[in-house]
């Protein structure tokens, strides 16, 4: 499985690159291999529920990768697509723990709350119920996400919570250059933390992961 990290950084690099000389052609045909990788990488890890719903994640995250690269205006259908990814995450998330986390609540209602106001403030049209029940999903995944950093804190933990993070962000982007103006660097900024976001997430299936209050094994015995 070594091959795997040298296909993510040149998959990773060709992708940068098609993006660069503007190359359409190269920026399809590289744009999944990341997050490829992550689904082989997770795929080799030992089977528990934790591990099936982030493999169906990657999965949908792929095909996101895919339909907003088409060369056909399918922003709507990626958008479902990376929507139910979150679902995936979020699921994921919940069989660690279901307590209430009321700080992490308010750290990840805040600012999705405050990017779809912003967005909406500058004319939604019809995307609007889509882009926030977008919100209101990726949001609810950084909660759980963040639920999960109780005390002594494991590094799965830490990993899903990061990789959480830098998904709402590349998101966040996302939203700012397509609604509002996109700054210099938007194209590589949100690639960069989408793949860091992924791969948070992804090693969150291997590294230490331990059950927490309130968790479903518990629930179950």
């Amino acid at each position: 499985m070594r091959w795997l990290l040298p296909l993510a950084v040149l998959g990773s690099l060709a992708h940068l690159l098609g993006m660069a000389l503007d190359l359409p052609w190269l920026r399809m045909l590289s744009k999944p291999l990341p997050i490829l990788v992550l689904l082989l990488w997770v795929g080799a890890a030992n089977p528990s529920a934790y591990r099936r719903w982030i493999l169906l994640g990657l999965g949908l995250s792929l095909l996101g990768d895919i339909l907003l690269e088409w060369p056909l205006n399918a922003f709507v259908p990626g958008l479902a697509a990376f929507l139910l990814a979150h679902v995936a995450y979020l699921v994921a998330y919940l069989g660690e723990t279901r307590r209430l986390a009321p700080l992490a609540l308010v750290c990840a209602a805040l600012p999705g709350i405050g990017l779809f106001l912003l967005l909406d403030s500058h004319g939604l049209g019809e995307l609007r119920l889509p882009i926030a029940l977008y919100s209101l999903t990726i949001s609810s995944m950084l909660w759980r996400a963040l639920a999960r950093l109780a005390t002594p804190i494991s590094p799965s933990a830490w990993l899903a919570a990061s990789g959480a993070l830098l998904f709402m962000l590349s998101d966040s982007m996302i939203g700012i250059s397509r609604f509002l103006d996109a700054f210099d660097g938007s194209g590589y900024a949100i690639m960069i933390t989408y793949w860091l976001g992924q791969l948070g997430i992804a090693a969150s299936v291997s590294f230490g992961r331990r059950a927490l209050p309130y968790s479903l094994s518990e629930s179950a015995t």
